[in-house]
């Protein structure tokens, strides 16, 4: 298929796998923050390890596979440039890019999380003390929720409030 794409035959060049890992990991880890925080949130809200991993990843499925589309199309976009090794790595990326976000993020991190169970959110006594506790949200504390930004709270008629 080299032919194909216009990268003709030849060595990989030595540097390419190097600089491809770190671009590789960043990508990655991008991802696993976006999954695994999300999985964490629904934790800390319902102890339920199920619960949290299905909605972990069907809240974020959506904004990995996106992201990780554009980054494969940008990628296989360099094959375009005509430089052999500039498509190389294009290609190296895209390939990669792909089987990260839609085998390992999607299938098998979630499958592993499901396995552990609790074990997922283990963490010694003396760690958790010594490490900060952050959050994006308020923490919940048990009050009702305000209705959401854009949504009219129902209108009540004087006799239905008696």
């Amino acid at each position: 298929m080299s032919d194909l794409v216009g990268m003709g035959t030849g060595p990989v060049e030595p540097f390419l796998p190097v600089l491809m890992l770190p671009v590789l990991f960043g990508l990655s880890m991008d991802y696993q923050v976006f999954l695994v925080s999300r999985m964490h949130e629904e934790w800390v809200r319902s102890k339920d390890n199920r619960r949290a991993v299905i909605v972990g990843q069907s809240e974020t499925g959506r904004v990995i596979t996106a992201a990780a589309a554009i980054m494969i199309a940008v990628f296989c976009a360099f094959v375009l440039g005509g430089q052999r090794v500039i498509a190389m790595f294009g290609v190296g990326l895209a390939v990669a890019v792909a089987l990260d976000a839609f085998i390992l993020r999607t299938v098998l991190v979630p499958a592993a999380m499901h396995v552990l169970g609790r074990s997922n959110w283990w963490l010694p006594a003396w760690m958790d003390r010594l490490l900060p506790h952050l959050s994006v949200e308020k923490p919940d504390t048990g009050a009702p929720a305000s209705e959401p930004a854009g949504i009219d709270p129902p209108v009540v008629a004087a006799d239905e409030r008696r």
